[in-house]
């Protein structure tokens, strides 16, 4: 489904989540479209494990070796120099050179997914913007009752707090996002 250009709504260790290729253009167009997402807000990535950043991100900063040995698979999400030519629905191009959001999700169905895909997918929450993420099928089924092409259920997810997120792009660590992660940051990199 996805390598066709569907939209796939799955379950992660935190909220249910939206998937699509992450270079197929149009269905990153029709997620944002279904979502409503607004302009320049790129949707995050969840990969199946480390060796998969060489597709959308550049080289790693020394803060992110050890932030990845010690929360992946997990709910850590990190903004990491993106690869020339993403897409600006998965990269934000702000900053020059572009970031990119990535993680490896923690034991769920998302992450089975991810390993069979062999591909990076898009991870933003299963949810219209502005709403409360979804952590059923059902409130996805609800919010969505069209234009998801998959619903993956496996029963409802903890639901509690989204993945934390970690800018390593600048000089200095930060985090964005206090999340379902609890992380310590290294000094300058």
């Amino acid at each position: 489904m996805l390598k066709e250009g569907g939209i796939v709504a799955y379950p992660t260790e935190t909220f249910y989540g939206l998937g699509v290729k992450y270079d197929n253009e149009q269905a990153l167009r029709s997620l944002f479209e279904l979502k409503g997402r607004p302009e320049g807000k790129p949707f995050s990535l969840i990969i199946a494990d480390k060796e998969q950043l060489k597709d959308i991100a550049g080289p790693l900063p020394g803060a992110a070796h050890e932030l990845i040995r010690q929360h992946w698979p997990g709910p850590l999400t990190l903004v990491l120099e993106a690869l020339p030519g993403l897409s600006p629905y998965i990269a934000s191009y702000i900053a020059p050179g572009g970031t990119v959001a990535v993680r490896v999700p923690g034991e769920s169905m998302a992450l089975e997914l991810a390993r069979k895909c062999g591909f990076a997918i898009t991870a933003t929450s299963a949810n219209p913007s502005g709403q409360a993420p979804a952590s059923t099928a059902r409130m996805v089924s609800e919010y969505f009752p069209e234009g998801i092409d998959l619903l993956l259920d496996s029963g409802a997810t903890p639901g509690e707090l989204a993945s934390t997120i970690v800018d390593l792009t600048g000089q200095v660590p930060r985090v964005l996002r206090e999340g379902a992660c609890r992380v310590s940051l290294p000094g300058p990199r």
